[in-house]
């Protein structure tokens, strides 16, 4: 038994006998000596709940049945009201009361030594029951620790929201151009972000990405991404030179292997030309009266894995009415209770069922679509969505 771990339990006798104290003081002299034992005494339950006010790292009760003012039947009644699972009763009492003693134990006392005392098993008994104490002191620390966690989670997913563009439409006063987005993030906090900017008036930034991992590192590594690509596009730089330029710099920051996926790209609001570049992430759809096609792919690998790599750009061109649908691989991988993905093919005809509407209409129906597919399957990755519409 550690020393240590016992000079932090109390132990407190109640008992009427006032012959116990000094008895108890001399057969534990050397505990007490040696800080391994800490004694308080009190001689009926009235006093004893006293003195629990007063010493609140009381964790053992040897308690007497028999007493005055408050026997100790009616002490174990007043200590269960304290719901204190820290707290244990031993009794103490004759062999031949044994009818008390079951009794005591139906109303929570932790276990009983019989008069004449053992003290050789008595301490044997203190011993167990501070065991039990720091067993149940423990699962409570880390109980707290817990929540406390889940607290800094929660505050940290309120500042990866906050971000996170999440007014819409965000440019009431343009009409050549409308945007819509939303993301669900599969624990507390994300890997997956989405972002835009007006770099003039007359260009709008805008990205999508998927960090590698989950938790509070991707979000960490999510939020320097998401700062570096608006901070960099901001610049007014090309497409293709504004990834070379950062993945340069998440390469340098990058811990544990960590990378993102991301497509970037500018839309000229008055042509409907886009310049992008697509750094290993899943290919956007164009949504047209005529159907729904791929963007196609320009090569480039995922951010943050290898430094001096030249990112290729090229151009597409949004009619007027057409729109971009960008995505995260949570959608088309998320799962049903079978184990199915929802895959490219659910995804596509929902698109084409659904490209005349609304920029919110896609997004939002695209989320229920697979949300009522997944059945409840826990979610295993962030879902992602951003939208684009260029008018003219």
């Amino acid at each position: 038994m550690n020393g240590n771990v016992l000079s932090s339990v109390k132990i407190m006798v109640v008992d009427d006998e006032v012959d116990l104290e000094p008895l108890v003081r001399q057969k534990f002299r050397r505990q007490i000596r040696d800080g391994v034992y800490d004694f308080i005494f009190a001689h009926n339950g009235l006093e004893a709940l006293a003195k629990l006010i007063e010493h609140p790292t009381i964790g053992v009760i040897l308690s007497d049945i028999n007493m005055p003012e408050m026997d100790g039947l009616t002490l174990l009644t007043r200590l269960k009201e304290l719901k204190n699972p820290g707290l244990k009763t031993v009794i103490v009492s004759a062999y031949g009361d044994m009818e008390n003693i079951r009794t005591a134990m139906n109303r929570g006392a932790f276990d009983f030594v019989t008069k004449p005392v053992n003290f050789e098993d008595l301490e044997i008994t203190i011993n167990r029951t501070v065991d039990e104490i720091y067993q149940i002191r423990r699962s409570l620390e880390e109980h707290d620790q817990l929540i406390s966690i889940q607290q800094d989670l929660n505050t940290a997913r309120e500042i990866q929201q906050a971000i996170l563009p999440k007014t819409f439409p965000p440019f009431p006063t343009r009409h050549d151009f409308d945007i819509f987005a939303s993301m669900v993030a599969a624990k507390e906090v994300g890997g997956d972000f989405y972002d835009f900017f007006m770099i003039d008036n007359d260009r709008l930034g805008f990205v999508i990405g998927d960090v590698s991992g989950k938790g509070v590192p991707a979000a960490i590594f999510m939020a320097v991404s998401r700062t570096l690509i608006r901070a960099t596009g901001l610049k007014g730089i090309p497409a293709a030179e504004c990834m070379d330029y950062v993945n340069d710099l998440l390469c340098n920051e990058s811990v544990s292997c960590m990378f993102v996926t991301v497509f970037y790209g500018i839309l000229n609001t008055t042509t409907g030309s886009i310049e992008y570049v697509n750094a290993g992430h899943n290919p956007p759809y164009i949504l047209s009266q005529n159907g729904i096609r791929k963007v196609e792919m320009t090569g480039g690998p995922i951010l943050g894995c290898m430094e001096g790599i030249s990112y290729g750009s090229k151009t597409i061109r949004l009619l007027p009415g057409e729109q971009l649908v960008l995505f995260t691989d949570g959608i088309t991988e998320a799962f049903n209770p079978v184990n199915q993905p929802y895959g490219e093919e659910r995804l596509e005809s929902f698109l084409v069922a659904n490209s005349k509407n609304s920029l919110e209409e896609v997004v939002r129906g695209i989320a229920a679509s697979v949300n009522e597919f997944s059945s409840g399957a826990p979610q295993s990755d962030d879902i992602t969505l951003l939208a684009i519409r260029f008018d003219g």
